[in-house]
């Protein structure tokens, strides 16, 4: 852990020029804390002056990202590493891996004959269901090496930033991007390496947090959507489609939810309201977080259809 005379190095830092439009000129917008693990600092995010934008900067460099996605990065977990909560972790995993394939399927249908990358995979189960219910080749690509996971070991997984990948060219029918954009240092880029990579025919699909959201308007600096200072960039409604738009994609649904629960910003936002920057014990926490789900079971599907928290958009590539 980092300590906070380390994050107040200058060195370890970057200020950056908007991620959209290139704007050199920001205004300050909102400043952000750890609240997920409590490692101490603030983390500035700014809006472009030019066209909107919200992005993080300064910004830790790549380097000095790579300690916020240890071992302990809620989606690098096993689904046993929960102790007598594990069964229910899983099933709960089961459940967001359904989801999505749920919103694939709608715009693309999969068998073996198919292929389908998932860029910040994590531990990979979305792609090993993937691979055993539709018989699809499937790909993954994380900033951090999980080749040793279990669901990866049948998968093909490139270790790194997606866009210095040789995933190969017009090769996927599926590229999908469940919640990496907002991770990104290099968006457009990530965008045009996935344009690249889909075959003429084939679709991206992005999920992301979304600012212009009753969450964020609920909770403020505590908003889980900061995630600071691992979320470099935060997307409104707009922003995401032009975001789209300026890479070459033309959108062919947009979504205000996505397969995440929303269920999960009202927890932790009420949590990070309550610890303010003391971080969250994900071990001790599972327990209230699976009994006020039970609580809200009646309601959850309703919960799910709000703009409440994430956004999902559905693109080709543009002719």
């Amino acid at each position: 852990m980092r300590s906070a005379a380390a994050l107040a190095e200058p060195e370890i830092f970057e200020a950056v020029d908007c991620l959209l439009c290139r704007g050199h000129r920001s205004t300050a917008f909102i400043s952000a804390q750890d609240d997920l693990t409590g490692r101490p600092g603030h983390f500035t995010f700014v809006r472009c002056e030019r066209c909107g934008f919200v992005y993080q900067s300064p910004r830790l460099t790549v380097e000095h990202i790579k300690p916020f996605y240890d071992a302990e990065y809620l989606a690098h977990r096993r689904r046993n590493d929960w102790g007598l909560l594990s069964p229910l972790f899983a099933a709960a995993m089961n459940s967001l891996d359904r989801e999505k394939l749920r919103i694939v399927e709608r715009y693309a249908s999969l068998d073996c004959g198919s292929s389908v990358l998932d860029v910040g995979c994590g531990a990979g189960t979305f792609l090993e269901r993937v691979r055993r219910e539709r018989e699809a080749f499937v790909a993954g690509v994380d900033f951090v090496d999980l080749s040793r996971q279990p669901a990866l070991q049948q998968t093909e997984f490139h270790h790194g930033l997606f866009y210095e990948q040789n995933v190969g060219s017009a090769r996927f029918d599926v590229i999908t991007m469940w919640h990496f954009l907002e991770h990104d240092y290099e968006p457009l880029r990530s965008l045009s390496h996935a344009r690249n990579a889909l075959k003429p025919a084939g679709h991206l699909i992005v999920e992301v947090p979304r600012l212009d959201s009753l969450t964020f308007r609920l909770f403020g600096d505590r908003w889980p959507g900061l995630q600071a200072p691992q979320h470099t960039s935060l997307y409104t409604r707009e922003m995401l489609l032009n975001m789209m738009t300026r890479a070459g994609f033309e959108t062919v649904d947009y979504l205000p939810y996505g397969a995440f629960p929303p269920y999960f910003y009202l927890f932790c936002g009420v949590a990070f309201k309550i610890l303010k920057g003391r971080g969250l014990n994900f071990r001790a926490a599972i327990y209230p977080y699976f009994a006020g789900q039970l609580v809200l079971l009646p309601v959850l599907p309703f919960l799910k259809r709000l703009n409440l928290a994430m956004q999902t958009v559905i693109c080709r590539r543009a002719s």
